[in-house]
């Protein structure tokens, strides 16, 4: 009897020393996921920082522009007088010739569908065997705090205060305010054949989105050589950047983007991108169930 209670005491104490190993191993994989979701939650923390940093550092420039601007204002006007005391002492004939300004503006081309999606700078690219293209992004990707947003006259009073009208032929989207004003936003748009026209309502709005890329683009880039990944978390390097509002059940949204040179352009496949401190003004100001036209 003895000799089988020892049995039974050594097989148990075998048994509990089999487990101990898997306890443990399952216990370090809930610590690393919750370490990297801490991780994640810090980095969004920190670009949310950045940004309100930025544009408390664009405020105080613009104050002191505004400030030298007066000063240079006084001069030019104690300039003027000058000159209209010398005109009355030695009259003299002026002759004006026109000023022609020859710069032009225009948004600069992407060099790949790669760099449209991410921006060239941040995207690291390495061939496997199977000659796929795998991109990793810099955790600082795309923060900006350029922004394109002015208020203009707006007479259009079809539109109800609240809506947003997106002119893809004008690269720009307006958010209407009432009484005869709405924020005008550049904006880039869908490439052509992926353009798209209608009306739709915002149905979600998401801070930092997640990006789920449509089976049918993971197809036609991987024929391509680009590989995308089935699932990229929200973040300073996701390509659909700080902001998103989606449209209805569709696969439409208007989002940010890391990749700012994109903004002015015919890149995307069919969503509206904004620059990221346009996007997050927008996204205060829209409310879920607004009416969008999206317009040729």
């Amino acid at each position: 009897m003895k000799r089988i209670l020892m049995a039974a005491a050594l097989g148990l104490a075998v048994s509990m020393t089999t487990a101990l190993p898997a306890f443990s191993a399952t216990t370090t994989q809930e610590e690393a996921i919750l370490l990297k979701k801490k991780k994640a939650l810090a980095a969004k923390k920190a670009a949310e920082r950045a940004l309100k940093e930025a544009a408390i550092e664009e405020a105080k420039l613009k104050k002191a522009k505004t400030k030298q601007a007066s000063i240079f204002a006084r001069k030019k006007t104690d300039q003027q007088a000058d000159l209209r005391i010398k005109a009355k002492r030695k009259p003299a004939t002026l002759r004006i010739e026109p000023v022609m300004d020859r710069r032009v503006t225009r948004a600069r081309a992407c060099g790949g569908f790669m760099e449209c999606l991410f921006a060239k700078r941040n995207v690291r690219v390495t061939r496997n065997a199977g000659q796929f293209q795998t991109a990793s992004f810099s955790a600082g990707a795309g923060l900006s705090m350029k922004k394109t947003r002015k208020t203009i006259d707006w007479s259009e009073t079809k539109y109800t205060p609240g809506s947003v009208i997106v002119r893809t032929s004008e690269r720009a989207l307006y958010y209407v305010l009432g009484d005869g004003e709405a924020i005008r936003y550049s904006v880039g748009v869908g490439k052509e054949g992926m353009q798209w026209s209608g009306v739709n309502k915002v149905s979600r709005k998401q801070e930092w989105p997640s990006w789920t890329p449509p089976k049918v683009m993971i197809e036609r880039e991987a024929a391509k050589g680009h590989y995308i990944p089935d699932f990229m978390e929200g973040g300073p390097g996701n390509p659909l950047g700080a902001r998103a509002m989606y449209l209805g059940g569709t696969m439409f949204r208007i989002h940010g983007t890391n990749n700012e040179a994109s903004i002015g352009g015919a890149v995307s496949s069919g969503c509206i991108r904004m620059m990221n401190a346009d996007v997050i003004d927008l996204y205060e100001r829209v409310k879920i169930g607004a009416t969008v036209y999206v317009q040729h």
